[in-house]
């Protein structure tokens, strides 16, 4: 800066700015003005963008993928109906009586379910407790060799794409923050957000619950107290032809996948499991097997 010296008042020596310079050391809120509005066209620039996409169709809502309820529940309500609609299958083909099918089932049932409910519970909490285990090493790692983890992080970003530079910025702004530096790498390096682990309770739950409505569908007529073994097993099977064409109907609804495909594949692989059944119990029952 080129400066000039006067004398103001007291006659005392006092810089003052050469001629071309008084634009130069004027406040910097014009300087500021333009980023803040660069900043705010460049976001209205994004939110314009993300309305456009929206009325095209754009959407960022995605199903349950982590097997918090969905796949408990969809396990148990297909093994509850294929297990006891087999079982039933299998008595009707050995012509027992219906008091027999119906004590049968239902002890099947409520076996099944607390089965299916600790089996749930106990793999669910198993699962966790080992992403628990694995996160703690993650972490130990991170507070003894943090410069190692950053440089891993920004390898990481580089394998996305990112140049060295940009990769390394990333990588420390991440680091900042201990937590989400943690929750990066275990998404990248486990496949999971610990933060966001499936409840082993809910799903324990859901499949006990889903096993007892699946496997009660085929008692329903014997329940019901229809006359004549053959009447109440071709209801109890038409039945759970039913329930099983719709549940593979409300899977591929839930899964995306075409409905009436969902239906006939769920719906041919109890028939396969019902048929067997059936045939062994006639064999059986029929006298044809010592």
């Amino acid at each position: 800066m080129n400066m000039q010296v006067g004398r103001v008042g007291t006659g005392r020596p006092h810089a003052v700015p050469a001629q071309g310079e008084l634009s130069t050391c004027t406040p910097a809120t014009p300087r500021w003005g333009i980023i803040h509005q660069v900043s705010e066209e460049m976001h209205e620039h994004r939110h314009a963008i993300r309305q456009a996409a929206l009325a095209a169709g754009w959407s960022h809502r995605h199903r349950d993928v982590s097997g918090g309820w969905l796949r408990p529940t969809v396990f148990g309500a297909v093994d509850g109906l294929v297990t006891n609609t087999s079982l039933i299958a299998g008595l009707g083909g050995g012509g027992v009586r219906s008091h027999t099918v119906i004590l049968t089932g239902v002890a099947a049932l409520v076996a099944g379910a607390f089965s299916m409910g600790t089996g749930e519970y106990v793999s669910v909490t198993n699962q966790n407790e080992l992403v628990h285990a694995e996160v703690a090493t993650e972490r130990t790692m991170h507070a003894r060799f943090p410069a190692a983890e950053q440089a891993e992080l920004a390898d990481t970003f580089i394998g996305y794409g990112a140049d060295a530079e940009t990769a390394a910025r990333m990588a420390a702004a991440v680091s900042q923050d201990p937590d989400t530096a943690l929750r990066v790498h275990t998404r990248e390096e486990l496949g999971v957000d610990p933060f966001e682990l499936p409840s082993a309770i809910v799903a324990g739950v859901s499949s006990l619950i889903a096993f007892s409505a699946g496997a009660l569908i085929p008692l329903l007529p014997y329940l019901a107290g229809l006359p004549g073994m053959n009447t109440a097993l071709g209801a109890a099977l038409g039945i759970a032809a039913v329930a099983l064409l719709t549940g593979g109907m409300v899977v591929g609804r839930l899964t995306g996948r075409p409905l009436l495909r969902s239906g006939l594949r769920q719906l041919a692989l109890g028939g396969v499991a019902v048929a067997v059944t059936f045939a062994v119990g006639s064999l059986i029952g029929g006298g044809h097997v010592a």
